[in-house]
């Protein structure tokens, strides 16, 4: 018996066992990660205000403020536990890997490690879509509400809180990341069989209905930050169209080879 086909018909027990020992092995990444990131808390705040900063440049004596004692503290526990799970994702992914592997067909598995690889990279896209693009934007419009005090008016200024700052940020973040994962999700369901590319398209005016909704729901409310996150959704749910579109040829080339009495796995396409 091969190896792949003794992991495959592992028992359950020792099935249960491995998972334990990947899950404390990413815990321990995450753990470790964690308290590097806790450490820099302040470098990494540092660097997400920095577009907040940058609108503020012309002015020397802006702040943002914490009103709580804990909240500074708490604060850059939410960094530590954000940028940890930044830092621990790819030892977390291998365990993912190394736990799901031994039970994947050949064919399985260079089908799965291109959705393994893909998802942090368009994870990082999005992310670095809101922080060059759209946070710059965005505090610009908010910051321009502010009003000069004059006789008979009271000045008005901007002193966010570090907490809610951060909580904004690393909602947009995560917002944008997870929209960008839209490619990988529906290649996955189309590979599963779950959905067709005619059948995304006919669903096409839905879907720009559906952006604009969670555009709405998931940003600030300001037109600015809505479209920023609506295009992109469009945009890539095109994408994931085409995606499909491939999908679907390649396991329709799969079926015709396999009609045909030839094994698509074997690279010199000999006969089953």
């Amino acid at each position: 018996m091969s190896d792949a086909t003794a992991d495959r018909t592992m028992p359950l027990l020792d099935h249960l066992i491995e998972l334990r020992r990947r899950l404390f092995y990413s815990f321990i990444a995450f753990i470790l990660a964690f308290f590097i990131c806790f450490y820099f808390a302040g470098d990494v705040f540092d660097f997400l205000v920095r577009p907040l900063a940058d609108v503020w440049d012309d002015s020397q004596d802006r702040r943002l403020i914490y009103t709580a004692m804990h909240e500074k503290f708490f604060t850059d526990v939410k960094i530590g536990l954000f940028a940890g799970a930044f830092v621990a994702f790819p030892m977390v992914a291998a365990q993912i890997w190394m736990f799901m592997a031994p039970g994947l067909y050949r064919n399985e598995k260079r089908a799965f490690i291109p959705f393994l690889v893909v998802t942090p990279i368009l994870f990082l896209m999005g992310a670095s879509f809101v922080y060059y693009v759209v946070l710059p934007v965005a505090w610009s419009f908010f910051a321009g509400f502010e009003q000069i005090g004059s006789t008979g008016n009271l000045a008005i200024e901007l002193e966010p809180k570090v907490n809610e700052y951060l909580s904004l940020v690393m909602r947009l973040i995560f917002a944008f990341g997870i929209s960008f994962e839209l490619p990988v999700i529906i290649s996955l369901l189309a590979r599963a069989g779950l959905v067709t590319p005619d059948g995304l398209a006919a669903k096409r005016r839905y879907s720009v209905v559906l952006a604009f909704v969670a555009a709405a729901v998931l940003t600030p409310p300001d037109p600015v930050s809505q479209l920023a996150l609506a295009v992109p959704i469009i945009l890539l749910y095109e994408i994931s169209i085409v995606c499909a579109r491939i999908i679907a040829r390649r396991q329709d080339a799969r079926a015709t080879a396999y009609e045909a009495g030839i094994d698509p796995n074997d690279p010199e396409g000999g006969e089953k």
